[in-house]
């Protein structure tokens, strides 16, 4: 058994990832379906190789829908000027009502940018130009224009960039990562802190790196960079696969196989949650209680099987 390690702790709420493209009417009753189950979010994708534009569709989502939360799991931050997603970000969030979560990453998929010609830059590069578009993001929300703002990746020149914002001093900020150099930026400076698996340099993501003893590594690097803002952070997880089983063993080692990793990985991954609705709320309460995750995302052919956990633990 972990120890505990958390020594805060946050309501759960619950959202979905996005991952289908159309036809129009049936998307538009999935994101219905999503808030009527109860989930408080429904995040889009930022790929070119799969799914819908995150601008467009969330703020689709946020017109057919009442209070459902809408943001990127998440924007990647090489693929606009800060300038530019300050823009789509505002404005999204006035025409929601103060809904919108911004989500933002360094970028990882490799092949997207090979596809698009768009410079696939060591990581410390990426991360570092991340860096500097979260600083200059928060100064377009929250100065009075005009704005400028010198960097080594970004240049503003008396930027006047309305809407302002909503939700002050500006959305949410989600930032999420697998490796110490992006956990602690997004400890430093994000409101809501996500874990996922690492990303290796050839732009693949590391499937083994999803134990209870990874994450445990991650929870130190997030607390020792966040120091005292450690306990104001939400934290993230998206859980990969949810199910539902009367043979947890079996379905554990089938996952195992699959990821490389001991059927005891398995169960005690914060990525992973198989069996009844009662074992795997209590799985995630447990993990809450160790870790400190209190926003769980799953993805969206995960959306019913996840519904009845979600009507048991949403806000409790």
């Amino acid at each position: 058994m972990l120890r505990e390690i958390v020594t805060h702790r946050k309501p759960f709420r619950f959202g979905i990832q996005g991952r289908t493209t159309g036809p129009r009417d049936e998307w538009l009753e999935m994101v219905r379906r999503v808030e009527g189950l109860g989930y408080s979010s429904f995040l889009a994708l930022d790929h070119f190789v799969r799914g819908l534009d995150p601008v467009a569709s969330l703020m689709a989502a946020a017109m057919a829908t009442t209070t459902l939360r809408v943001g990127g799991l998440v924007f990647a931050n090489d693929f606009r000027h800060p300038a530019v997603l300050a823009k789509a970000a505002a404005t999204i969030d006035v025409l929601s009502g103060g809904r919108f979560e911004l989500g933002i990453g360094a970028g990882w998929l490799k092949e997207e940018y090979d596809q698009t010609g768009i410079p696939f830059d060591p990581a410390p590069v990426r991360i570092e130009r991340l860096t500097e578009a979260v600083h200059l993001l928060k100064r377009i929300f929250t100065e009075e224009p005009p704005v400028s703002f010198a960097g080594a990746h970004y240049t503003v020149d008396d930027l006047v960039c309305p809407p302002r914002p909503v939700q002050q001093p500006h959305p949410p900020f989600l930032i999420g990562g697998g490796g110490p150099r992006l956990l602690a930026v997004a400890a430093r400076e994000a409101d809501i802190v996500g874990i996922t698996t690492r990303a290796r340099r050839d732009g693949s993501k590391d499937t083994t790196d999803l134990t209870a003893a990874a994450t445990a590594q991650k929870i130190a690097w997030i607390r020792e960079a966040a120091g005292d803002r450690f306990a104001a952070l939400e934290l993230n997880i998206v859980v990969g696969d949810v199910v539902p089983t009367e043979d947890v063993p079996g379905e554990a080692a089938k996952l195992a196989a699959r990821y490389g990793v001991s059927v005891e990985d398995i169960l005690n991954s914060p990525q992973i949650l198989l069996g009844s609705v009662a074992e795997m709320a209590e799985r995630l309460e447990e993990r809450r209680a160790r870790f400190g995750f209190s926003y769980i995302v799953v993805t969206e052919p995960n959306m019913e099987a996840l519904a009845p956990v979600v009507a048991r633990l949403a806000g409790g």
